[in-house]
């Protein structure tokens, strides 16, 4: 299934995409899709003979409780940055502050940056509570996969010396369109992955080249730190990020990125300047 949150007349709520169409789940006004997965079993229907919202729009699917992000993830961006391959995760966190959905605007503070790059992510949407869970027994735990986009300050991501605040500013963490429940993806580590500026292809890559997969960086994690429902996880982004190309590629007023990941969608955003 494909599960959101879609907008309309100043009022949230969960959907079902099915053929382009937000139908309305059957449960009680101000009813969130992150209190749905937090409460387990299988999801409400769409509501009986309901139509599909007229004049919404889909919003990011959650405001998670943590996102955990993980950086230096796929081999082709280990080789492009020119740094060691890791030999356990690069674990960081964006604050949830960050998150915006498709269509919202990426608002950028001159007076905070002046190079800022795109990420586009695999994100994985805990539906059950882990704790010290095998890699095996992992992506059971999962409720679906949406897509990201780790949207990063690097002039402040490197000046700080630790990431947070450069992934965390207001606006940095597009999620969406919607969440595709784990059932219906069959292979998390083959999935193509993109990146579009203004329509130019600049990342392009495939889940394959992930130095830890999914299972392995959710058991990785769980291990250290509990991983609650709604908790999302970024698993890394590929070859292709505007600070490392010759010269530096950075975002400004105007531009459109599209961060897309295959049998989920892509999320849209413009860019500016604050």
């Amino acid at each position: 299934m494909r599960i959101g949150t879609a907008t309309a007349n100043g009022t949230s709520t969960p959907v079902l995409e099915r053929d382009g169409a937000l139908l309305p789940l059957d449960v009680p006004a101000g009813t969130t899709l992150a209190q749905l997965i937090a409460a387990g079993g299988e999801l409400p229907a769409p509501r009986d003979g309901a139509a599909p919202l007229d004049g919404a729009r889909l919003a990011a699917p959650l405001r998670p409780g943590k996102i955990v992000a993980i950086g230096l993830n796929y081999m082709d961006h280990v080789r492009e940055t020119g740094l060691d391959k890791p030999t356990t995760p690069l674990v960081f966190t964006k604050f949830t502050t960050s998150v915006i959905g498709d269509g919202d605007e990426i608002r950028v503070d001159r007076g905070i940056t002046q190079r800022v790059d795109w990420e586009v992510e695999l994100a994985a949407v805990v539906g059950r509570r882990m704790t010290r869970v095998a890699r095996e027994d992992a992506l059971s735990h999962l409720f679906g996969y949406t897509v990201a986009n780790d949207v990063s300050a690097r002039d402040v991501q490197f000046a700080d010396g630790q990431w947070v605040r450069g992934k965390s500013l207001d606006t940095f963490c597009p999620l969406g369109p919607v969440i595709v429940t784990a059932d219906e993806i069959a292979d998390p580590q083959a999935l193509d992955i993109k990146t579009r500026v203004n329509g130019d292809a600049v990342q392009d890559s495939n889940t394959k080249e992930m130095v830890f997969g999914v299972a392995e960086l959710l058991s990785f994690c769980s291990h250290s730190f509990t991983l609650e429902p709604g908790d999302v996880v970024l698993t890394g982004t590929p070859w292709g990020c505007g600070e490392f190309m010759d010269p530096i590629r950075s975002l400004g007023a105007g531009d459109v990125v599209e961060v897309e990941v295959e049998g989920i969608g892509t999320v849209s955003n413009t860019v500016v300047e604050i």
